[in-house]
């Protein structure tokens, strides 16, 4: 278990952390409202990872146990001319929360990004997420005001 004195320490994951990554993907699902199905998140996180479709960063207690993750989809500006990273999942632990895991993840995730060349991160989250919400605003990321945003399930 973390607690507020031990470090946390992030790094990008590889193909070969799948066992490590997984339960906590699978975690992070269920947090959604998502049955719980381990073999389906390694298979989806491997295929990410071989492909080179995605970029997720594990945070590590102390201990060397895994705390969180997040996940990074690279992407284009139009407008910007630029790449952009839509920072589509982050997860920590509910025993390592407000332990200073997801600001670190988010640091991760913007150092990548810069040295990538990247000219923004871009985020959702639900409207009733005010913890994450608080932990966006603190860490920099600024709320959207200029844009709605649609989805439509096709």
């Amino acid at each position: 278990m973390t607690s507020p004195n031990m470090p946390i320490t992030t790094r990008q994951a590889v193909l070969a952390d799948l066992d490590t990554l997984a339960p906590l993907f699978d975690a992070y699902r269920q947090f959604y409202g998502r049955a719980s199905d381990l073999s389906g998140a390694c298979a989806f996180l491997g295929e990410r990872l071989h492909h080179g479709e995605s970029v997720v960063f594990l945070a590590f207690d102390a201990g060397g146990e895994a705390v969180g993750f997040t996940q990074l989809y690279p992407s284009f500006s139009s407008t910007a001319m630029a790449r952009i990273f839509v920072l589509n999942d982050l997860f920590v632990c509910a025993s390592a929360r407000q332990q200073g895991v997801g600001t670190r993840l988010l640091t991760a995730a913007a150092d990548h990004a810069r040295s990538a060349g990247a000219v923004r991160l871009t985020l959702s989250t639900a409207t009733t997420n005010a913890t994450a919400q608080a932990v966006y605003a603190a860490a920099g990321w600024e709320r959207e005001t200029q844009f709605h945003v649609y989805n439509l399930t096709v």
